[in-house]
C-alpha cells in the first residue's frame, strides 16, 4: 500500500495541473484594450487597432472611453485609406456627439474622407457633393479655423468637378441631338458655378445650344461672352469655325 501513495500523489498533482491549465484567463479591461489599440496603431496595424478599440467601444465601460474609442476607430480607418469606412465612422461620431470638442477634427476628416472618394467628372458625383456639403458645413461651424484657406480650396475643387460633370452631360446631349436638354444644363452651370475654371467651354457650348434651338440673339451674346472673357481660349477659334459653317 505504501508504494501506491507516491503514485496517487502524482496523479492528484497532474489532475490539479490540468484543471489549472483549463481555467479561462480573466478578461481584459477596457483600458487594456485601449492601450493595445494604441500600440497596434503606432505600428501601423490599423485594422488590428480597430478591432481592439471596437472592444473598448462595445464594453460600455464609460461614456468617455466610448467616445475616445469611436474617434480613434475613425482615425484608423482614415489613415488606412479605407475612406468609405472612415466617412461612415465620422458621420456617426458627429451624429452622436455634435458638441464634442473633437467635432471640428471629425468634420474636417469627414470632408477629406469623401474628397478621397471623388470620381472622374463623367462618373457619379455623390462623393463630390458629400465632400462639398461637409466642407461648407465646416466653415460655417468653425469660421475662425486655421484651415479656412485650405478648406476653401477643397470647396473650389469640388464645385469645379460638379460643374465639369454638368458640362460633360451637356456635351452628350448636344452630340445626341438634344440641344434643349444641353441648354438647361449649361444655363445652370453659369448660374450655380460662376467661378468655374472651364467657363470658356460653357460659353462655347451654350452658344451652340442657343443656335440649335433657334435663339440666334442669345447665341451671339454667348459667343461674345466667350470672346470678351477668354480671348486666348482654344474655344474662340472653334467658335469662329462653327459660326462660319452656320452662316
Amino acid at each position: 500500500m505504501s508504494a501506491l501513495r507516491p503514485l496517487s500523489g502524482l496523479i492528484l498533482c497532474l489532475f490539479l495541473s490540468a484543471c489549472a491549465a483549463t481555467t479561462p484567463p480573466a478578461p481584459k479591461s477596457a483600458a487594456a484594450y485601449l492601450q493595445e489599440g494604441e500600440t497596434l496603431f503606432d505600428q501601423g496595424l490599423y485594422a488590428e487597432a480597430v478591432t481592439a478599440w471596437e472592444k473598448v467601444r462595445d464594453s460600455f465601460y464609460s461614456p468617455e472611453l466610448n467616445v475616445l474609442a469611436e474617434m480613434k476607430i475613425a482615425e484608423a480607418y482614415f489613415l488606412d485609406e479605407k475612406y468609405i469606412e472612415s466617412a461612415a465612422a465620422y458621420e456617426d461620431f458627429l451624429k452622436q456627439h455634435p458638441d464634442d470638442p473633437r467635432a471640428e477634427e471629425a468634420l474636417y476628416r469627414l470632408g477629406l474622407s469623401y474628397y478621397h472618394q471623388i470620381l472622374e467628372p463623367d462618373r457619379d458625383q455623390t462623393a463630390t457633393r458629400n465632400a462639398l456639403v461637409s466642407f461648407e458645413t465646416y466653415l460655417r461651424r468653425f469660421p475662425k479655423t486655421s484651415r479656412a484657406e485650405e478648406v476653401r480650396i477643397f470647396i473650389a475643387r469640388c464645385r469645379d468637378t460638379l460643374a465639369e460633370h454638368e458640362l460633360s452631360i451637356s456635351r452628350y446631349y448636344l452630340k445626341s441631338g438634344n440641344p434643349a436638354a444641353a441648354l438647361g444644363r449649361l444655363q445652370e452651370v453659369i448660374k450655380t458655378y460662376p467661378n468655374f475654371s472651364g467657363r470658356d467651354a460653357v460659353w462655347f457650348y451654350l452658344g451652340q445650344s442657343y443656335l440649335q434651338t433657334g435663339q440666334r440673339q442669345a447665341a451671339i451674346e454667348a459667343f461674345n461672352s466667350l470672346y470678351r472673357e477668354f480671348p486666348g481660349s482654344k474655344y474662340v477659334l472653334q467658335a469662329q469655325k462653327y459660326l462660319e459653317k452656320k452662316f
